[in-house]
């Protein structure tokens, strides 16, 4: 997938200015925010669990050479396959060899992120090979060739309408006088549709809530089924998940759910469940006959330790984009890469590098509402501070913003000169803005001033009136 994170400002930009999506964001909040407080308020070990999770996590974290070695054997003894790769492009290759082995020529895919993350479906059409996207969600939005803008709902920001007419672009086969005009409708045309491909598909490609150490299982979340459908039909089975997805045991994994569904949709448990373990067995009705775990790193084995180190905690719920603000306004797409949000505003200066996505950090307001919704207690909006540190010290913010800063240290070094230029400034602000009470146009505010206007001081400063507060007590 192209990122397109430097182009930050005009993609936010367009967001801003396109009708459509600011309708279909507009069900964000009763879509996702209020359900996830009603689940959550109905559980009185809430805090718990998260505390809980966040532990699990953070141990197999120390851990995880150990843990990757123990899942591997698991998975061999159950008669499956692992392969590691160090970089998207062995990921792919990988999957590539397997389907080529099985003699592919369509394969369904459950919703998956680090496909879309090293550009799976791409890669197998360059190779003749036809992936189809069986997740309501990511088949609409492969429909219309465009990237994920949610990582659990890929689609949020389309309304019912573009999808009606998507369908029937797509669908040119089916009577033009049905009827579309209802979600339900909509849904009932995706799954005759992709009922066939499922029959069809050579091998099923799916991604990973978990992975489990103690019993070699893959573990996926869904609300529709298709998962389940891309794992047994086919012939071949193959997991593609990342390093940090490992979690020690059965026990684990039940625990981290229960906080997983609630901060995802505002479900106590996502209607599909479902556990993994090898190929089909001599006993089994059905299954694939091969069961292969690509594992991918892609640059998280140098976060660990590091700044960035508990951003490996993350679940992939989508918690922290649905309650931030920024998201809620500009969607995922403005964010040009896989992962949008506050979590992207993390994970993707440390997958792609600061300098293609230096941006994303500064596209917070740091009201913390990500970090306090967050499921795994990920400290979101210090790692963003400490993105924008690095792309300071790195000279990669616009000059301006150092010069500013700069300016502004001076300042804030001597306190008598500081407090002097803040009563000057405060008394000349007041005067101007002295029965307007503010100001659309200010010198070095343009940045502020263009979208809003700036409050005009009145009265003395805080140093002031402390001051003065001293002295009467």
């Amino acid at each position: 997938m192209e990122v397109t994170s430097p182009a930050f400002k005009d993609n936010a930009r367009r967001a801003l200015g396109d009708p459509q999506l600011q309708k279909a964001m507009g069900h964000v909040r009763t879509g996702f925010i209020d359900k996830r407080q009603q689940v959550a308020d109905a559980l009185p070990e809430f805090e718990q669990l998260r505390d809980s999770a966040r532990d699990i996590k953070n141990h197999t974290l120390e851990h995880l050479d150990l843990y990757l070695e123990a899942y591997e054997e698991k998975v061999r003894g159950a008669g499956g396959e692992v392969h590691y790769a160090e970089t998207s492009a062995e990921a792919r290759e990988h999957i590539l060899g397997i389907c080529q082995r099985a003699g592919a020529r369509i394969v369904t895919k459950g919703k998956s992120m680090v496909a879309e993350e090293i550009g799976l479906n791409d890669y197998l059409v360059a190779n003749g090979i036809e992936p189809v996207e069986t997740d309501l969600g990511e088949y609409i939005i492969q429909l219309r060739n465009e990237p994920p803008s949610h990582i659990i709902a890929p689609a949020v920001h389309l309304t019912k309408e573009q999808i009606e007419v998507d369908f029937r672009r797509a669908h040119a086969q089916l009577s033009p006088e049905r009827d579309l005009s209802e979600p339900t409708s909509l849904l009932t045309e995706a799954r005759g549709v992709l009922r066939e491909r499922f029959l069809a598909a050579d091998v099923g490609i799916t991604g990973a809530n978990f992975l489990v150490a103690e019993t070699g299982t893959s573990v996926i979340v869904t609300n529709e089924g298709n998962g389940d459908l891309t794992q047994i039909l086919p012939k071949v089975h193959i997991v593609i998940a990342t390093i940090e997805k490992i979690t020690p045991t059965l026990d684990d994994v039940s625990q981290i759910l229960r906080v997983l569904a609630r901060s995802a949709t505002g479900q106590e448990m996502s209607v599909y469940t479902t556990f993994s373990t090898g190929p089909r067995r001599a006993e089994d009705p059905d299954g694939p006959r091969e069961y292969h775990v690509v594992i991918l790193d892609n640059g998280r084995s140098s976060m660990l330790g590091s700044k960035f180190h508990d951003m490996l905690r993350c679940i992939r719920c989508g918690a922290c984009m649905n309650h931030c603000p920024v998201y809620q306004e500009v969607g995922g797409h403005s964010y040009g890469w896989v992962y949008p949000g506050p979590m992207g505003a993390v994970l993707t200066p440390s997958l792609v590098g600061i300098d293609a996505a230096g941006h994303l950090p500064n596209a917070s307001t740091f009201c913390g509402r990500c970090e306090s919704v967050c499921p795994m207690r990920i400290p979101l909006p210090k790692m963003m501070r400490h993105w924008r540190e690095d792309e300071f010290e790195r000279h990669l913010s616009p000059a301006t913003t150092r010069w500013g800063l700069g300016f502004w240290a001076f300042f804030a070094k001597h306190s008598r000169i500081y407090r002097l230029g803040a009563r000057l400034a405060i008394r000349i602000l007041g005067k101007l803005g002295s029965g307007k009470g503010r100001f659309k146009k200010l010198l070095f505010a343009g940045g502020w001033t263009r979208h809003r206007d700036f409050p005009a001081p009145e009265g003395k400063t805080f140093q002031e009136l402390w001051a003065e507060r001293d002295r009467k007590s």
